[in-house]
This record gives structure tokens, C-alpha cells and sequence, in this order.
């Protein structure tokens, strides 16, 4: 059975950072193109930052652009997303979520909004961003 498994979240100050961790069991994450999405109360989903394996390529969201990173480690099988500089604005629940589909980092942050065209989501991790 697979799962991804998110960690890292909680309260934080304005201005401060958190290292998102999204683990995986049942499923080699070397292979799959990885996104992370959050979802504030009220608003649509919204891709924050994705990789690609099949091209290489990454995608940032402009809010988040030089402020956060998406990152993986394919010997702990685990993706991150280490996030400076947060804002209230960042508040929602993060979560993860990987397609073995081939496109593009940007392309995938298109598909992600559409549950159901990923393979494997996390549960969630939430961030407040409060002072």
C-alpha cells in the first residue's frame, strides 16, 4: 500500500521558515514527477512548487518564487520543501503528491488541481503564519 507521509508544518512568525518533508512508503519515489500544492479555507488548490523527472524542469509559483525550494533525496525516498521568508499569506494546508505520468514541472501544477489526475497524495501538513 503506498503513502505519503507529510511533516514539518505548525505555527510560525512572519518572516521565519519550516522545512516541509513528504516520505514515502509502498512506492520509489525516484521515478515520479513531484509536486507540492496548498489549499487555504476558501480558496482553490493551488500548485506551490513541482519537479520533473521527465524533463528536469522545476516550477514556482510567482508568490513563492525565490522564497521557497523543492528539493528531493532519493536514498531517504522523501521530497522537501524548505520555505523562507513565510508570510501570512502562506497559511494553508500543504500537501504533497507525485504522478509517474511524463510532463513538465509546469504542467504538472496544471494537472495537480485536479485531484484525481495525480497517483498518491499526502494527507497534509497545515502552516500558520502568525505573529
Amino acid at each position: 500500500q503506498v503513502h505519503l507521509v507529510e511533516s514539518g508544518g505548525g505555527l510560525v512568525q512572519p518572516g521565519g521558515s519550516l522545512r516541509l518533508s513528504c516520505a514515502g512508503s509502498g512506492v520509489v519515489l525516484d521515478y515520479y514527477n513531484i509536486g507540492w500544492f496548498r489549499q487555504a479555507p476558501g480558496k482553490e488548490r493551488e500548485g506551490v512548487s513541482c519537479m520533473s523527472v521527465s524533463d528536469g524542469s522545476t516550477y514556482y509559483a510567482d508568490s513563492v518564487k525565490g522564497r521557497f525550494t523543492i528539493s528531493r533525496d532519493n536514498a531517504k525516498n522523501t521530497i522537501y520543501l524548505q520555505m523562507n521568508n513565510l508570510k501570512p499569506e502562506d497559511t494553508a494546508t500543504y500537501y504533497c503528491t507525485v504522478t509517474a505520468r511524463a510532463m513538465t514541472a509546469q504542467e504538472l501544477a496544471v494537472e495537480g488541481k485536479d485531484y484525481h489526475a495525480m497517483d498518491y497524495w499526502g494527507k497534509g501538513t497545515l502552516i500558520t503564519v502568525s505573529s
